[in-house]
């Protein structure tokens, strides 16, 4: 319903684009690019569920809070969980993206990425968020297609195009043309599941146990899916399992990458299973355009070069993969007449208007 407050107070409002993800949100504004990038985590009180403090600040609470004071991601496997928390989360990013827009209350349009393999239910919750959160219109779009328009793949073009997103909760493989996606594929296996695997492999091999934020580090730090030219080693502090007293060790890169073999054997798999069944003029499409890599996970050293070499297939990661899913939704944005049969509508995964097909007659 048309509402003229929301109208009014939408002229002086900025359209943004988020990538709402499990590990990390992204707000990319039309014209000025990426203006938020934080953690998704909420400091909420338990007594009076308020929410104290939104991503960095949030994060650095984590294993640190007195215990009435808990710190949370309120999205699992790229999906919301807690819905009250996820609004208060939006709504505290839309308005650190309008500090500098003399506006009270802000009413952008907003188009939020969102994994392909989520139910109804789940896209509209993700909606419902937005416009609670004081978006005056909220539009989904997948996250494997706002990747590739924003890092500028020929999607609307009769060309086939792929990308493999991994992010901190799914890894999203697809391929497209014709502005859709032809073959898709969502595996709830990624960063998150890469943390846990090195978790587990320090408690199971040195009976040392470590948290998150370590793994993290010794991920980004050493971690790898391909052997490095030169290997590497660090520093892991935790807790020994045995005696309970802190403890520290030098691990290397090498005993991290089996770590994570499963892990990217799994991302692997969900490769290679969308090329067997992507048709085979796009998969020649393909083989000269290459794959491209996004997410925060296409940083994890070497994993190009593993995908190449499994498939056969040129694998390159974009100048700035995290951001590709967050500038590909504010893109649409720009053009939202040419990209809305791009969007996802909330019936079964329809895109928000059927395109005409040839020989189709158009109703007037």
């Amino acid at each position: 319903m048309w509402n003229p407050i929301d109208a009014l107070l939408g002229l002086f409002s900025l359209d943004i684009g988020i990538d709402l993800g499990t590990a990390t949100t992204l707000v990319c504004v039309r014209g000025k690019g990426i203006v938020i990038h934080e953690p998704s985590w909420v400091a909420i009180d338990r007594r009076t569920r308020r929410v104290l403090a939104v991503g960095e600040a949030a994060k650095e609470m984590v294993g640190r809070t007195p215990a009435h004071i808990v710190a949370i991601r309120p999205l699992r496997d790229g999906v919301i969980s807690e819905f009250e928390v996820t609004r208060e989360m939006i709504g505290e990013f839309i308005r650190k993206a309008h500090q500098q827009v003399p506006v009270p209350v802000p009413r952008p349009r907003v188009v939020v990425g969102i994994p392909s393999g989520v139910t109804e239910v789940e896209r509209r919750a993700v909606h419902d968020a937005c416009l609670a959160a004081g978006a005056r219109a909220a539009f989904l779009i997948e996250e494997p297609l706002a990747a590739a328009i924003g890092i500028g793949l020929p999607v609307a073009e009769a060309r086939g195009s792929m990308v493999v997103d991994i992010g901190g909760g799914t890894t999203e493989v697809a391929v497209f043309a014709l502005g859709g996606i032809v073959v898709g594929r969502s595996v709830r296996v990624a960063g998150d599941e890469m943390d846990e695997a090195i978790i587990n492999y320090m408690r199971q091999r040195y009976n040392l146990l470590i948290g998150e934020r370590m793994a993290e580090r010794v991920k980004i730090e050493i971690g790898s899916a391909y052997p490095l030219p030169e290997e590497r080693t660090m520093v892991v502090r935790g807790r020994n399992l045995v005696t309970g007293l802190p403890d520290a060790l030098e691990v290397s890169s090498i005993e991290i990458r089996e770590a994570l073999r499963e892990v990217i054997s799994i991302i692997v798999d969900a490769v290679k299973s969308v090329l067997d069944e992507t048709p085979p003029e796009l998969v020649a499409d393909i083989m000269e355009t290459g794959i491209a890599v996004v997410g925060g996970g296409a940083q994890l050293k070497g994993l190009a070069q593993r995908l190449t070499e499994e498939t056969r297939i040129r694998c390159w990661v974009p100048p700035d993969p995290v951001s590709a899913v967050a500038m590909g939704a504010a893109r649409v944005l720009e053009d939202l007449d040419t990209w809305h049969q791009a969007l996802t509508s909330l019936d079964r995964g329809r895109p928000a208007r059927s395109p005409v097909r040839i020989g189709q007659p158009i109703a007037r």
